[in-house]
């Protein structure tokens, strides 16, 4: 037995030698197996997840724990833009609060300069108030406000704003939101310290207090964050003069940073029209939108479903759109199924229906465009459009355009005016001695300044696409016209179809894109009929300067001639300069 398990022993140590051997020799010839570079799944088995384990992970997120991630969404992308957005926000709530409760508003900016990148924003307005119930909900939690379900024209939109703000205070200088606010002189006026708990996207409370305020009505809110100060274009100086002129019956005081004040007073004692509110227009409605109206309205019968949720839709209409899409008349709005509800929606496209109501959309008027821009920028010619309200998507909306061209200075007598295209066109003064100067665009939408992402505007790409040279202005392919032009293109709507969350840029839908164009083209033709009367009039002062030039001489050389006495002389010389003049009047 004991020899028997000897000879096995030496059987399977030759067998372990020559299977070594084997792959030293394998590996000497480089042979490769196919699989020789793939892991063993045995030995990497537990690096993989299982279901069980990816069901464990998963978990719903807060919308404000995703935007404290991806805050450059709201415009918190650098700290010069987050002070702009921060004060932007402030502003916007305060003049529709203001505006709403019928009270012409007077705001106060205060930026206070902590450290190098410390910064105190305070803003102060003589609005409604908040109620004490309603602060918490209002700075300490995002997607909260009552503008969003509403159809009517207003600075806010989606209720993220001012949260978003506080939220980024806190996540860059840990100090929380403080705000002070009343509603009348009869109440107290309350004070609260919040910050908000981005997990569960709600208000944290931190003081909540009666405090004695010096005001009869209006909120302060101050917030702290890491930011960056910095005047010129895209700052909150360019803000504030911008929204002086799409607000001219604001009041605006400011204080910056470094110690300056700064005011614009208002230049209009009127609030502007009430907007109205409105029902969602047929046309802009989607089918999976239909469905769930359909679903959750309070109307029993289709036909009073249709006239009682949507605006523009008469007895009569329902009645049609009903027949043509084969619904009995006395369908409950409940009972109507998927099938039916698309053949509702099919017929609702192919319906003759009249456009919406244009009163919940207030344009800023022509001759107050003309104000604002007379209060910030001095020009030779101001001219300003309001269109017609059109409709995109079912959502009314209006178009505005105002320019100022030139300088008020008087052009001197021998300047000369070079070429643009058939026409000849003064020099352009710019006032630092650069005629080629590229135009300034401002850009709003609902009274609001859009100061960034400018190129990927519906506005800035209206502008560009007009031929501007046709009315005297030089352009280089793609780009905005040169000269001393400022151009303001105002959009005002139920519901801007902004590009992004941050509000900076407006989507380009076609019926957009072709009303700016008109507004754009009607200015157009009034700036081209200045622009040709000004050449014509330094031309003619030219001609008019050579000649009173040169009649002395032509007196001189007709005395000599003529033998003229000095008397005559000077009465020739003064028959030639009426002559001269009356030429000119013809």
């Amino acid at each position: 037995m004991a020899k028997k398990k000897t000879v096995k022993k030496t059987v399977k140590k030759t067998a372990k030698r020559s299977i070594a051997k084997k792959s030293v020799e394998s590996a000497g010839k480089k042979t490769i197996s196919p699989t020789s570079d793939m892991p063993s799944l045995s030995k990497s088995k537990g690096k993989f997840a299982t279901a069980e384990s990816m069901a464990r992970a998963q978990r719903s997120i807060s919308v404000s724990e995703f935007f404290a991630k991806n805050r450059h969404l709201l415009g918190f992308d650098n700290p010069r833009k987050a002070l702009l957005t921060t004060v932007k926000e402030a502003v916007d709530n305060a003049l529709d609060a203001c505006e709403e409760a019928g009270i012409l508003p007077e705001v106060r900016i205060e930026i206070h300069q902590i450290s190098e990148t410390h910064f105190k924003v305070v803003v102060t307005d003589n609005g409604p108030g908040i109620v004490r119930k309603q602060i918490p909900s209002i700075f300490g939690q995002l997607l909260y406000g009552s503008k969003f379900h509403r159809l009517r024209m207003s600075r806010g939109q989606q209720g993220i704003g001012i949260s978003a703000a506080g939220m980024y205070g806190l996540l860059t200088t840990g100090q929380p939101v403080k705000i002070t606010s009343r509603t009348s002189r009869r109440a107290s006026a309350h004070y609260y310290e919040l910050q908000i708990d981005t997990r569960k996207n709600r208000p944290d409370i931190i003081r909540d207090e009666k405090v004695d305020w010096d005001v009869s009505h209006g909120t302060k809110v101050q917030i702290e964050l890491e930011a960056k100060y910095q005047r010129g274009r895209q700052s909150v100086d360019d803000y504030l003069e911008q929204t002086a002129i799409a607000n001219p019956h604001v009041s605006f005081s400011y204080r910056a940073p470094d110690g300056r004040e700064d005011c614009y007073a208002a230049t209009v004692k009127a609030l502007p029209q009430v907007p109205r509110e409105i029902k969602p227009h047929p046309y802009g409605v989607e089918l999976g939108v239909l469905i769930k109206m359909l679903q959750d309205t309070r109307a029993r019968s289709l036909q009073q479903f249709l006239t009682s949720e949507f605006s523009r839709v008469s007895p009569r209409v329902a009645k049609e759109i009903m027949a043509t899409a084969a619904i009995r008349t006395n369908a409950r709005a409940k009972s109507i199924n998927g099938d039916e509800a698309k053949a509702i929606y099919k017929t609702i496209q192919q319906t003759k229906i009249l456009a919406p109501s244009t009163d919940c959309v207030v344009p800023i008027g022509g001759e107050k465009l003309i104000a604002g821009l007379k209060q910030v920028f001095e020009a030779a010619f101001y001219t300003a459009v309001t269109r017609r309200p059109s409709v995109y998507r079912g959502n009314p909306f209006i178009i505005e355009a105002a320019i100022s061209y030139g300088r008020p200075e008087k052009p001197s007598e021998d300047e000369e005016g070079e070429t643009h295209g058939d026409a000849k066109k003064p020099k352009e003064q710019s006032g630092n001695g650069q005629d080629k100067q590229l135009a300034k665009l401002i850009r709003f939408a609902n009274r609001v300044p859009l100061q960034y992402q400018q190129g990927a505007c519906a506005i800035y790409r209206g502008v560009v696409d007009t031929n501007w040279k046709s009315y005297g202005l030089a352009q280089a392919r793609g780009a905005l016209p040169s000269g001393p032009l400022t151009v303001v293109v105002h959009m005002g709507s139920v519901w801007v179809p902004f590009t992004s969350e941050s509000k900076e840029a407006i989507a380009s839908y076609p019926e957009i894109l072709k009303e700016i164009r008109l507004a754009l083209q009607e200015c157009g033709r009034k700036l081209a009929t200045h622009i040709r009367k000004t050449v014509r009039i330094r031309q003619e002062m030219k001609k008019r300067s050579y000649i009173e030039k040169y009649i002395p001489a032509i007196g001189e050389a007709l005395r000599d001639i003529l033998d003229l006495k000095d008397r005559q002389v000077s009465r020739v010389c003064s028959d030639l300069k009426d002559v001269l003049q009356r030429s000119r009047k013809l």
